[in-house]
């Protein structure tokens, strides 16, 4: 049976520790099946980690999500799924909506694994996030052709994604994917071609960067981790306030592998640290 399942979770500064960096607390609002967050964990720096359950196992065709994230002023956290977000076979279309805000000062490190539609889904997903100043985001999104492991190779019926980013009222990426591989075959040249995974990331921050500084540095990395045989990398600026960077791979692997790798980088340039990855529970 379809769900309506939403999820509101408030993520703000509780108190500021010996060393004068801040602690974040997870304040959980709307918790309705099957969307689900047991706990926060601390990480450095004082942010916090939160894994996004799906208690149903995925989503489930006809299901209507909504999550939406609140990170206030000066907090940071990290988001992460318990595995990749598995889209099953349905009647109707499935539709998420998820609306993440991040507030003056704050981070927020949205890390999930990939997005596997399986054979006959059907599946739409809204994404908008808007950035105050000094505000910052490291957001990623890994999409599989499908259960390579059960022999399925864009079967589903339609994927549909949705970005919007946003910097207070200044859009800084509007993106709009439709893949229906049974009437336009994926692998046209024009399309994805022989490269059936692909990935998305975004970097930003609102403040004064040198982004061509940045886009130079990145770009040199996405040549060296370049091979037209596996995966192919690509950066370059938005408008304003940051950079997108963008993968064909013919390997989930690769490309997570070269997020991450992005992601430090990034991290380094525009934070002065890194951090760890994740840990997962399940």
């Amino acid at each position: 049976m379809p769900a309506n399942g939403k999820l509101h979770l408030i993520f703000e500064r509780d108190r500021e520790t010996p060393d004068g960096a801040c602690i974040t607390i997870m304040r959980p609002t709307v918790q309705n099946p099957p969307l689900r967050v047991i706990r926060s964990f601390p990480v450095v720096e004082g942010g916090a980690l939160a894994h996004l359950h799906n208690i149903s196992g995925g989503v489930l065709g006809g299901d209507q999500l909504e999550c939406q994230v609140e990170v206030k002023a000066g907090a940071y956290v990290q988001l992460t799924t318990t595995g990749a977000t598995r889209v099953y076979r349905g009647s109707s279309v499935a539709h998420q909506l998820t609306t993440i805000q991040v507030g003056t000062g704050a981070l927020c490190e949205y890390l999930p694994d990939a997005i596997i539609p399986y054979a006959g889904s059907s599946y739409r997903q809204q994404t908008r996030i808007t950035l105050e100043p000094d505000a910052g985001l490291f957001w990623w999104e890994i999409v599989a052709p499908g259960r390579e492991a059960f022999g399925e190779h864009f079967d589903y019926e339609q994927l549909q994604l949705e970005t919007d980013l946003y910097a207070g009222e200044i859009p800084l990426a509007l993106e709009r994917i439709r893949l229906q591989p049974h009437q336009r075959p994926p692998s046209s040249q024009a399309r994805l071609g022989n490269y059936p995974y692909w990935a998305t990331f975004y970097i930003c921050q609102v403040s004064a960067v040198d982004w061509l500084a940045l886009e130079e540095r990145l770009t040199q990395m996405a040549k060296t981790l370049s091979s037209p045989a596996s995966v192919i990398w690509a950066c370059s600026t938005l408008p304003a306030h940051g950079i997108s960077i963008r993968a064909l791979g013919k390997m989930g692997r690769a490309l997570y592998d070269g997020l991450v790798e992005f992601w430090h980088a990034a991290r380094e340039s525009l934070y002065g640290s890194r951090s760890a990855l994740p840990r997962k529970i399940y």
